[in-house]
């Protein structure tokens, strides 16, 4: 699905639930699809946003960011490196995805499949408690990091 289809599939999400998709919610939804790899924090998104709609103020992108949340269209989180980062939600998908983040080089690698679900499962069954939505974050060291203290070759960050 290309930018443009996912842009209207989120429009009718707002619209069900009363909102507007006004131009500078959409811009911040075009940043954001243009760069759902990167987990980009407000501020990343504020600097791409401005640079495209220079007239957009950062309040007015944290408000968007929030709301986007709220409608669970975006996943708010933190990686431990005190930032909040905003995460796309994958279409079809009834659960985040989760993440291998390295302690060194701070890659963070996205994992698709759902291992959970058995586990989810389980929970019901044992405890009476119906999962509505999880995530799993792994948190470690790529062995390229733990093996060479310049750079990393998986990612080519410079490491300490």
């Amino acid at each position: 699905m290309n930018i443009v289809e996912q842009i209207d599939k989120i429009n009718m999400q707002l619209t069900v639930k009363g909102y507007k998709l006004t131009p500078q919610r959409e811009i911040t939804l075009k940043v954001l699809l243009e760069n759902e790899r990167d987990h980009l924090s407000a501020e990343e998104v504020y600097m791409l946003v401005k640079q495209e709609f220079p007239e957009i103020g950062l309040a007015t992108v944290y408000r968007t960011l929030e709301l986007l949340a709220e409608l669970q269209i975006v996943q708010k989180m933190n990686f431990g490196d005190g930032v909040a980062r905003f995460d796309l939600r994958m279409e079809g998908h009834d659960h985040m995805h989760h993440h291998l983040i390295c302690k060194v080089c701070g890659a963070l690698e996205e994992i698709q499949d759902d291992w959970l679900l058995d586990l989810e499962q389980r929970v019901a069954t044992e405890y009476g408690f119906q999962v509505t939505d999880h995530r799993l974050d792994f948190t470690g060291v790529y062995h390229t990091c733990k093996n060479n203290s310049k750079q990393c070759k998986r990612t080519g960050k410079a490491v300490s």
